[in-house]
């Protein structure tokens, strides 16, 4: 059953989904007001009170980073016989390849990581590697759906979206759900990836700018101050509450009327939130903005932070943009793409976990890494580097509010190109990440369509993944 349904309004509709038939272009901003002011309650205690997903678009190769293959050293070079299906798209199978990145063992639990990696390496026994992930698609738009909806196609909502339908705001006067993207591009499929589906557009990713007004169109015109921008807005409020008076059938009316208001309030907080100049250059410099390779995501991982502090409960990041090299996407040479790549984020991500920490904040924060899926042990072509997508088995790691560190979670096999053992479909994944959050994937729904939907869909059993809790 909705865990909503029992508080049913005079129309045999609940609150929320009411309110969701008010919802749509520019009157769904009201109802980030309406909604705001209205905290849900978590159906038990929850670990943590916000998340971050560290978005890896393009598919980061598990066997190269948290996924250490010994029997895929001895077999180098051979060519593959297993009855995996390789690949995608037709492209050409090479033969086994080692990783040519050095494994080391970290800290206290000696979880295996990747030289990749040395910065995140320094918190090994926070994360929580998931090494059995396993999903539906080979294809980066709808790998990348999946990963955050539950769903191959487009119009669900996003994983923030729910939460933010489960647990509602923390603060009023700024979105639940941020988004950011890599200044190269952002992920194929775009704003389907942070959309809200078939609910109020109030829970759909507001997407921010790292630079700049963190929003478009949200500074006040020049020239206008606020006591005059304040007597329009009153005006404007008065005027449309008297045509609603007299059209009490437009409920999206009430909803255009908030929106201005929700709109207001942000000029200032959101315009904050993005503004570094007020933080040491010693804090820069550990996020890597002193350095052009790292400077962009290490601006995002310190706005993150900042973020989280003013209570927005769902962040995620995007490292890769745009198609193939400029993503995780190593086809071509999966040597140079992932140094690349982690050269840009480990140093952030790795003082984000060392801020959250000192802050006070990383017991009700949880941190989510991962991309759309992994890559294959084989190259792509006989003497090339590359790696083709791998949806069969694929590492993900978990860290912060809730998690039990140092440790890894299930296997692929020996040479890493199928979940074998503890095996868990992404929709596990996403019940995890709920039930760290205070919310049962089987409680929380949303009334569309004659049935009680949920992220982790209706019609295959999914399963929460006890191993991850402290």
């Amino acid at each position: 059953m909705s865990r909503f349904r029992p508080n049913l309004t005079p129309c045999n509709r609940t609150r929320r989904e009411f309110l969701g038939n008010l919802g749509g272009g520019f009157a769904g901003l009201a109802l980030a007001d309406l909604l705001h002011a209205e905290s849900g309650t978590p159906h038990f205690a929850p670990k943590a009170t916000r998340a971050v997903f560290l978005f890896m678009n393009g598919g980061p190769s598990h066997v190269d980073t948290f996924d250490p293959k010994p029997e895929l050293d001895r077999c180098d070079g051979k060519s593959y016989s297993g009855d995996a299906e390789v690949g995608s798209n037709g492209r050409p199978i090479g033969n086994l390849m080692k990783s040519p990145f050095a494994f080391k063992n970290h800290g206290r639990s000696g979880l295996p990581i990747s030289e990749l990696f040395p910065h995140i390496a320094k918190h090994a026994d926070d994360l929580c590697v998931i090494r059995s992930l396993h999903s539906d698609t080979a294809a980066h738009a709808s790998g990348c759906l999946q990963m955050n909806t539950g769903a191959i196609s487009i119009g669900k909502p996003a994983l923030g979206s729910w939460i933010n339908y489960g647990l509602g705001s923390a603060n009023r006067n700024m979105p639940g759900f941020v988004v950011m993207t890599d200044p190269r591009g952002g992920p194929i499929g775009s704003a389907s990836n942070w959309s809200s589906g078939f609910m109020p557009a109030s829970h759909q990713g507001t997407l921010f700018r790292s630079t700049g007004s963190p929003l478009l169109d949200l500074a006040t015109p020049k020239g206008t101050s606020d006591q005059t921008q304040r007597r329009g807005l009153d005006l404007l409020r008065d005027l449309n509450t008297k045509h609603l008076a007299t059209h009490p059938e437009m409920d999206e009316l009430a909803a255009r009327i908030e929106s201005y208001e929700l709109a207001y309030r942000m000029q200032s907080e959101a315009t904050d939130v993005v503004d570094l100049d007020r933080i040491d250059a010693k804090t820069k410099s550990m996020y890597g903005m002193d350095n052009p390779l790292t400077a962009d995501f290490g601006r995002k991982c310190l706005i993150t932070r900042q973020l989280l502090e003013r209570g927005v409960r769902y962040v995620q990041l995007y490292s890769g943009g745009g198609h193939i090299e400029e993503t995780w996407d190593g086809h071509t040479n999966c040597i140079t793409n992932h140094k690349l790549h982690a050269g840009e984020t480990d140093q952030a991500i790795g003082a984000l976990m060392t801020d959250l920490k000192r802050s006070g904040l990383w017991d009700e924060t949880l941190l989510i890494w991962g991309g759309e899926f992994g890559r294959t042990p084989t190259s792509e072509g006989v003497g090339k580097f590359g790696r083709d997508h791998n949806w069969q088995g694929y590492s993900m790691w978990l860290a912060g509010g809730g998690v039990k560190g140092g440790q890894a979670i299930g296997a692929t096999d020996e040479i890493g190109f199928k979940a074998v053992e503890d095996r868990h479909h992404v929709s596990d994944l996403h019940a995890t990440i709920l039930h760290l959050m205070g919310l049962d994937h089987e409680r929380l729904t949303f009334y569309h369509q004659g049935l009680d939907q949920r992220l982790t869909g209706v019609t295959e059993e999914r399963h929460v993944i006890r191993e991850v809790f402290a």
